[in-house]
């Protein structure tokens, strides 16, 4: 079976973060997720990328935060995340879904994944993934959570 990260974090997030039952220890989760298939070093990874998300929750505004500073990429970056991956963080940012410290942190989370290039829709999972993590950001959360399950009507600019 041919799983990523990813996949791992997909089947937490769907599993997990909209029941209302007590969370099982990361013990129990670990042999849940080897049980469903996947593979120890993923799983591994994925607890990684969660507890690197977890440590981000008590950081600061940046002083980016209402500066309407103009994000430049890395090559790095560019090669992870096309024109329309990018375009459409610098819309949530314009549109006041996320500030400058969670379009970071969703870029940081982004090029943490193993993926070699992002699509659209993993940048919408990770960024609802990070607004869920982040405090004070149910409203955006709500929004970005209706994007992804009612198939909106896309834009024409």
């Amino acid at each position: 079976m041919k799983e990523n990260v990813f996949d791992v974090l997909m089947y937490l997030f769907e599993n997990y973060i909209y029941d209302d039952e007590p969370q099982p220890d990361r013990e129990s989760l670990e042999t849940e997720l080897f049980e469903a298939g996947f593979q120890p070093i993923e799983i591994r990874k994925a607890f990684d990328w969660l507890d690197a998300l977890a440590k981000s929750r008590d950081l600061p505004d940046g002083p980016m935060a209402g500066s309407g500073a103009i994000r430049l990429y890395t090559d790095r970056e560019i090669g992870k995340l096309d024109t329309e991956c990018r375009g459409f963080l610098l819309f949530l940012e314009q549109a006041g879904v996320i500030a400058p410290a969670s379009r970071e942190l969703i870029i940081d989370r982004l090029m943490a994944l193993d993926e070699e290039e992002a699509d659209l829709d993993l940048v919408k999972w990770v960024t609802l993934m990070v607004l869920y993590n982040q405090p004070g950001q149910e409203e955006a959360y709500a929004w970005m959570e209706n994007l992804l399950f009612d198939n909106p009507v896309h834009l024409v600019h």
